[in-house]
């Protein structure tokens, strides 16, 4: 993970330098002021790396499939693929399995995610029958 935030800060390092340098072409500026900017520059980056690292873990487990098993509302009719709602959001969802196709309104349940799209199966399990009866 170092060693990915460090390579993905080296062009803005570098531009930071470039811009320094056409500056300096009509604007003298003074040694130590360089070697400041440059400095806290640095010292940003690694006061930032605590708060923001977890951007730059592309294989931490759970990342990608984090949708699956989500609950979610068929917004439109999914044969075989269309538009489901979870948490607010609107995903391009495709139906797994044989049978008919979901309609809207009816609860899904993800399975799988590849990219984008969420490939769901109707969700009629208990679970989700009394979520709806406490919310009512």
């Amino acid at each position: 993970i170092y060693f990915r935030y460090i390579l993905l800060n080296i062009p803005e390092f570098v531009a930071l330098i470039l811009i320094l340098i056409v500056i300096q072409v009509w604007v003298v500026i003074p040694v130590w002021l360089l070697g400041s900017i440059i400095g806290f520059w640095i010292v940003k980056d690694v006061v930032l790396f605590p708060f923001i690292w977890r951007a730059y873990d592309w294989d931490r487990p759970g990342r990608s499939r984090s949708m699956v098993g989500k609950h979610g509302i068929a917004k439109e009719k999914l044969a075989p693929s269309g538009y489901i709602q979870i948490h607010g959001e609107l995903w391009r969802a495709e139906r797994l399995g044989e049978g008919p196709p979901l309609e809207e309104g009816q609860p899904v349940r993800v399975k799988k995610m590849e990219g984008l799209t969420l490939f769901v199966v109707l969700d009629n399990t208990e679970d989700r029958r009394q979520e709806k009866a406490d919310r009512s």
